[in-house]
């Protein structure tokens, strides 16, 4: 079988809608390697964009699925409850930032966390109006796109959007957006388009990650917390791309102690299989009535046993400070090629979530195309990256965070390698 060969099959039977990074075709994956159809291996750095940050297939988490499978597969927790539901909501109640009652719903996609965020936090407060950012990404459906901060390619083509969803700058001091300067334009928000006292929720990705992984400013997140709370707005924290010790920490949030009132999660959460959260104050998520929440697949057996798995092997295997040294390796070796990639204009991101921004050498303006050819050499050297950005000139990291050290320093030869062929090729 060859990947062209499948690559014809998918334009003819899968909709143009779905896109593709790579046209290699996966056959099997161990840890933060795969091979594809034509037995060609990959050194991962997206991890299924953060899904796996334990690694493809840990074994601890195979462990879990194969025992829940000779259990059951399906019963539908409305229908006829499990116990490891409940266990996986103790635990997250007891992990997610902030020192008060919470409770837990499940469902099965990070877009799916956000609806039900939104839904919880409307029947709580009586009001129906919800602030994000611009640069978020919450989702492709529609209210998930309404929040998404980015038109090409989320919101293109798809009519109007969902109302009462209104966008403030989120603070990006190499873009010249200042934290004074995104307050400001909160504040005018407030007195010329939506009163605060209808608003029910800000939600905040407390690192952007489509938007090309900047971190919100410590203070920005305090005072942020200040005028919710002055407003009797609750906060969303949407932990989706952040969370399970992706940042160094098991949740962003946790790095500004900031708590939020909704912490929305999912990709690292099972381990590569699907599985969201929603965790809030208890008080706020019982706000619906009963029935108002759930849904047929929703705590899926399979991926709450792989996501209490999950959770064990961060622990035990110290996988938040190994993420800050994984991070502190990669950012290391980005740095010292500046003299000799004149194109990188910024490298950041804390612990394990890091990226690196790229510029024309010649006017200094988002440089996309560069970006764009070192993702292309690095996979025809069979490393896979993304790209990210509202301007799509970031390359972002997110190989799992249990990556052996010798294929992590394989990566980042190839990775230095694709930078200085690409300065040597383009401006």
């Amino acid at each position: 079988m060859k990947n062209a060969a499948v690559q014809e099959r998918k334009t003819t039977a899968i909709a143009r809608g779905v896109g593709m990074m790579t046209q290699v075709y996966a056959d099997r994956a161990e840890n933060a390697e795969i091979w594809d159809i034509e037995g060609n291996r990959y050194i991962d750095f997206a991890a299924g964009i953060a899904v796996v940050n334990t690694g493809h297939r840990h074994p601890k988490v195979m462990e879990a699925v194969k025992a829940q499978l000779d259990k059951f597969t399906h019963t539908c927790h409305q229908v006829m409850p499990y116990e490891n539901y409940v266990r996986l909501a103790e635990r997250l109640n007891r992990l997610t930032p902030g020192d008060f009652e919470k409770k837990t719903i499940f469902v099965s996609t990070g877009a799916e966390a956000v609806e039900n965020a939104v839904k919880v936090a409307r029947a709580a407060t009586g009001r129906s109006a919800v602030v994000a950012f611009s640069g978020a990404f919450h989702g492709r459906t529609f209210m998930g796109m309404s929040l998404t901060g980015k038109v090409v390619p989320y919101k293109a083509g798809f009519g109007a959007m969902p109302g009462d969803v209104f966008h403030a700058p989120f603070p990006i001091g190499l873009h010249g957006v200042t934290e004074d300067d995104a307050f400001a334009a909160l504040d005018k928000l407030f007195k010329a388009d939506v009163d605060p006292a209808r608003v029910a929720a800000i939600i905040i990705e407390p690192v952007q990650g489509e938007g090309g992984f900047y971190e919100a400013p410590s203070n920005f997140l305090k005072k942020l917390r200040e005028i919710c709370d002055e407003h009797g707005i609750l906060l969303i924290a949407d932990e989706v791309q952040t969370g399970f010790a992706r940042t160094g920490k098991l949740f962003a949030m946790e790095h500004h102690g900031v708590a939020a009132d909704i912490v929305t999660m999912a990709k690292g959460l099972a381990g590569g299989f699907p599985l969201a959260a929603v965790t809030g104050r208890a008080e706020i998520m019982d706000g619906p009535n009963v029935g108002g929440l759930g849904g047929t697949y929703a705590g899926n057996p399979i991926g709450v046993a792989a996501a209490n798995a999950v959770l064990d092997v961060i622990e035990e295997e110290n996988l938040c400070d190994r993420a800050m040294q994984l991070g502190a390796r990669l950012k290391q070796r980005l740095a010292s090629l500046r003299d000799s990639v004149p194109q990188i204009s910024d490298i950041r991101g804390p612990g394990f979530m890091n990226a690196v921004e790229f510029k024309r050498s010649s006017d200094g303006t988002p440089n996309a195309e560069f970006a764009n050819h070192v993702k292309d050499l690095a996979l025809e050297r069979g490393l896979i990256l993304l790209t990210c950005g509202v301007y799509g000139n970031v390359i972002r990291f997110l190989a799992p965070i249990t990556v052996q050290d010798e294929v992590f320093g394989e990566g980042l030869d190839i990775l230095e390698a694709c930078l200085l062929q690409a300065t040597s090729e383009l401006d």
